[in-house]
């Protein structure tokens, strides 16, 4: 007989992912992660791999992927886990993965100019603080 998965708690999950309980139920109302039970008070309960599924959506956020995007993804990714016997169709779900991984490294790429922009401007108005500000004491004059 197997062991029961260890089962934690919506609150427990949020602080350990980094999620807030509200983005964690929306994911279960939109069935991207739904719960695998609940607690005698009615508590939503998560496995580790629920777990983990919430933390790769928490990664795709800051990539501006679509909780289409999301679905399809957990959609690749599971049935690719429990094997796939016909091999176009394996080969169709690495095509796909293929494709998520290239448009994750491009928005990777954008998003690194877009820090390097940010970072330029915000060390020329540390230039321009340091420049502009008079100083306080006799020391410092």
């Amino acid at each position: 007989m197997t062991e029961p998965l260890p089962m934690h708690q919506i609150g427990e999950v949020a602080e350990t992912v980094g999620l807030s309980l509200r983005t964690i139920r929306y994911y279960g109302e939109v069935g991207l992660v739904e719960p695998s039970g609940r607690s005698a008070g009615g508590f939503r309960l998560y496995t580790a791999d629920d777990i983990a599924r919430l933390r790769l959506l928490k990664d795709m956020k800051p990539l501006d992927f679509t909780l289409e995007d999301m679905r399809e993804l957990l959609g690749v990714r599971d049935e690719l886990e429990v094997g796939v016997a016909d091999d176009d169709r394996r080969d169709a779900l690495l095509e796909r993965l293929a494709m998520f991984t290239a448009a994750a490294q491009e928005r990777c790429a954008r998003l690194r100019d877009q820090l390097s922009i940010a970072e330029s401007f915000a060390g020329k108005l540390q230039h321009e603080l340091t420049r502009y500000r008079r100083p306080n004491t006799p020391a410092e004059r």
